[in-house]
C-alpha cells in the first residue's frame, strides 16, 4: 500500500479518532507532507520509539503507542511472562501521560498487568522498578533531549536494562507482524482498574530507590563536614529530575542547593531552551547567571527524563566555571569511585571491571590501567553496560565497579540498568564535598587527574539531515567510508580501522584482520597514532550522522590545539562527502 493510500485509509476508517482526522484533512494536497507521515512505519528499532508527535504511520501517536504495545504484549506471551506485569514510567513531554495509559490499557487488554507510575519519573527509577516488582518488562514514554516536537517509546527487559539481543529483534519482529491497526487491543481505564491490571505505583517505588542511591555513598564524613558550605546550583530541565534529585542532597545533609525556578517544573515545550539537552551550552545559560549571584561550587543539569547530567565546575584560581563533558565528568567520577572504593575497603576486587561504550574517552582505559581493574569496551549504548552487569550476575564471574558513556551518562551501584543521573548528581556532590576537605574543588581535582593518566580531550562534531533524502545521505557517508576509509586524519596515522558491522578490524601496517567480538552495528571506527582515534556512527534517536574523536596532549592548551587541528580535519572530510 502506497503512502497515498495508507493516508485515504486512515482518513476513512472509523477506528481512528476525529481529532486525527482532522489533523489530516489539514495537510490534504500537502504531497510531501502526507509522504514524510506515511512512506513509512515509524521504525521500532533496538530502544523502541522515537519520532515526532502527530498523525500518521510515520509519527508518534495512540495508534503506533498501541500498535508497539501489541507488538510486545505478544512477545510477552511468547516468553510465558504474560503474568509478571509491566512497569509503566513517562516524563514531562507533551502526550507522555496519554501516551502511557495507551501502552498500559493495551497491555491489560491483552492479560498483561500494568504498573503504571501516578506521576513523572525518571528513566532510571523506572529500571529500578521493572526488577523490584518482579516485572517481564518496562515502558518508559519519553523522548530524552529530543527537541520538544518528539516523544519516545523505551522498552526494557526483566533485568532492568533496555533490550538487548535476543528480545530486541524478537519484540521488532513482533510489532512488523502486527499489519491491521483494527486488531490491536486496548479496554477503558474503569475497566482495567476493576479487573486488577491496571496498578498506580508511587511512593513505595521512590522510597526503595532512594534508598539504594544512599547505599552508594562513601564519605558521609565529608558531606557532614562541608554540607552547611558546599553551594550547588541546579536544574532539571523542566523535566524529571526536580523531586529525587532535591530528595537525595537534602537527606544526606546538603544545605545550599539552589534551585534555577524558570526551569524548575515540568513543561513539555521546555520554553527556556530550544532543546532540553544538559550537552548545550544554552541550557546552563540560566544556571551559570544564578551560579555567579550565590557563588556556587558546582552546576548541574538532569535532561528530562534524568539519565544524563551536564556539570560545570568553578575553578577558585580564575573564578571562571569550567564546562565538564560527559566523558570529563565520567572519569573524574570513575577515579573518586575506584579511587576511594580502594582506599575504604583496602584494594578493589581482582575480577572487578570498568566499563565504557566505543565512542568514551581513552582515559577510561588508563583510569582501568592505573587501579589494576579489567577495562570492558561495549557499542553505544547504556543497555549494553547492562548487559555486561547481567552476564556477571549470571555466571558469577566479574563484578561492576563503575560504567560510563561520552554522551553524559553513567551509573553507580546496579540499583538500576541504565544510566542515572540523580545517582550522578549525589556523587558529584559527594566527590565536590571530599576534594573540599583537601582543600581543592572538582576542577582541581580534575587538573589532577589529567597529570596523572594525560590530558585527554574528546570531541564531537555533528551533522543533522533531515527527512527520506537526509536518511539516505546518512548511509550514503557511511558506505564512502567504508570502501574508501581514510589512510590519515589530521596528521595521524590509521593503525586499525574497525567495522562493526561486517566484524572486522583490520591492521593497516600488517593487513591482518580479526573480529571486533561486538554485535553488527553500522558503525566505523579508527584507531590513531598517539593515542587519537576517529569514530563515525549515525545517531540512533536523531537524524543525525556524528564524527567522535580524541586525542591526547601534554597539557590543557597542547590538548585543545591538537583537539582543534583534528577537528577542522573531521570537519573538512565532511564537507567532502555533502
Amino acid at each position: 500500500m502506497g503512502y497515498l493510500e495508507k493516508y485515504k485509509e486512515w482518513l476513512e476508517n472509523p477506528y481512528f479518532d476525529e481529532g486525527t482526522k482532522a489533523e489530516l484533512k489539514g495537510i490534504e494536497g500537502d504531497d510531501s507532507e502526507i509522504k514524510e507521515r506515511f512512506y513509512k512505519d515509524l521504525e521500532f528499532g533496538t530502544a523502541g520509539l522515537r519520532g515526532i508527535i502527530g498523525a500518521g504511520t510515520n509519527r508518534l501517536n495512540i495508534y503506533t503507542v498501541r500498535k508497539a504495545t501489541q507488538g510486545l504484549a505478544n512477545y510477552i506471551m511468547k516468553q510465558n511472562g504474560q503474568d509478571r506485569g509491566v512497569a509503566v514510567a513517562y516524563d514531562s513531554r507533551r502526550m507522555s501521560p496519554e501516551f502511557a495509559d495507551e501502552a498500559a490499557l493495551c497491555l491489560a487488554a491483552n492479560g498483561i498487568k500494568a504498573y503504571v507510575f501516578e506521576s513523572l519519573r525518571p528513566t532510571p527509577e523506572l529500571s529500578y522498578a521493572v526488577r523490584t516488582l518482579g516485572c517481564i518488562a518496562g515502558i518508559n514514554i519519553t523522548a530524552s533531549h529530543n527537541p520538544p516536537e518528539y516523544n519516545g517509546y523505551k522498552v526494557y527487559w526483566e533485568d532492568g536494562a533496555q533490550i538487548t539481543p535476543p528480545h530486541d529483534k524478537g519484540i521488532m519482529d513482533e510489532v512488523e507482524a502486527v499489519a491491521d491497526y483494527n486488531t490491536v487491543k486496548t479496554m477503558s481505564l474503569e475497566d482495567a482498574k476493576a479487573a486488577g491490571m491496571y496498578e498506580v505505583i508511587g511512593t513505595a517505588v521512590d522510597d526503595g530507590y532512594i534508598a539504594e542511591l544512599k547505599k552508594q555513598v562513601i564519605h558521609q564524613d565529608a558531606i557532614d563536614k562541608m554540607g552547611s558550605e558546599l553551594k550547588i546550583v541546579y536544574s532539571p530541565l523542566h523535566g524529571t529530575g526536580n523531586i529525587p534529585a532535591r530528595r537525595i542532597l537534602k537527606e544526606l545533609g546538603f544545605k545550599n542547593v539552589y534551585i534555577v525556578k524558570e526551569q524548575e517544573l515540568p513543561d513539555g515545550e521546555f520554553p527556556t531552551v530550544s532543546y532540553p539537552n544538559p550537552e548545550a551550552e544554552e541550557a546552563f545559560t540560566l544556571g551559570l547567571k544564578l551560579a555567579r549571584e550565590v557563588d556556587a561550587d558546582l552546576v548541574l543539569a538532569t535532561d528530562p527524563d534524568a539519565d544524563r547530567l551536564g556539570v560545570y565546575v568553578k575553578d577558585a584560581k580564575s573564578g571562571e566555571y569550567k564546562v565538564l563533558t560527559g566523558n570529563m565528568s565520567g572519569c573524574l567520577l570513575a577515579d573518586y569511585e575506584l579511587g576511594q572504593r580502594k582506599a575504604a575497603e583496602g584494594k578493589l576486587p581482582e575480577d572487578g571491571y570498568l566499563i565504557k561504550t566505543i565512542v568514551t574517552s581513552n582515559m577510561a582505559d588508563a583510569i582501568a590501567k592505573g587501579y589494576d581493574v579489567g577495562l570492558i569496551e561495549v557499542l553505544t549504548g547504556f543497555k549494553y553496560i547492562g548487559q555486561q552487569i547481567l552476564g556477571f550476575e549470571t555466571t558469577g564471574k566479574g563484578q561492576y565497579l563503575f560504567g560510563f558513556e561520552e554522551s553524559y551518562g553513567c551509573l553507580i551501584g546496579t540499583h538500576a540498568r541504565d544510566k542515572d543521573a540523580i545517582v550522578a548528581t549525589m556523587a558529584l556532590c559527594e566527590a565536590a564535598a571530599y576534594y573540599k576537605t583537601k582543600g581543592m574543588t572538582l576542577w582541581d581535582a580534575m587538573v589532577d587527574m589529567y597529570e596523572r593518566y594525560g590530558y585527554y580531550k574528546d570531541s564531537i562534531q555533528s551533522i543533522t539531515l533531515k527527512g527520506i533524502e537526509g536518511l539516505q545521505k546518512i548511509q550514503e557517508i557511511l558506505e564512502t567510508l567504508r570502501k574508501n576509509p581514510p589512510m590519515e586524519v589530521g596528521g595521524y596515522r590509521v593503525l586499525k580501522a574497525r567495522d562493526y558491522q561486517a566484524d572486522i578490524i583490520k591492521d593497516i601496517s600488517t593487513g591482518e584482520v580479526t573480529p571486533t567480538g561486538l554485535p553488527s552495528s553500522n558503525v566505523l571506527y579508527y584507531d590513531l597514532t598517539d593515542d587519537a582515534w576517529l569514530c563515525v556512527r549515525p545517531s540512533g534517536t536523531e537524524p543525525k550522522v556524528k564524527f567522535y574523536y580524541g586525542i591526547k596532549g601534554t597539557s590543557l592548551e597542547d590538548a585543545d590545539e591538537k583537539s582543534r587541528v583534528l577537528g577542522e580535519e573531521v570537519l573538512s572530510m565532511i564537507n567532502t562527502m555533502l
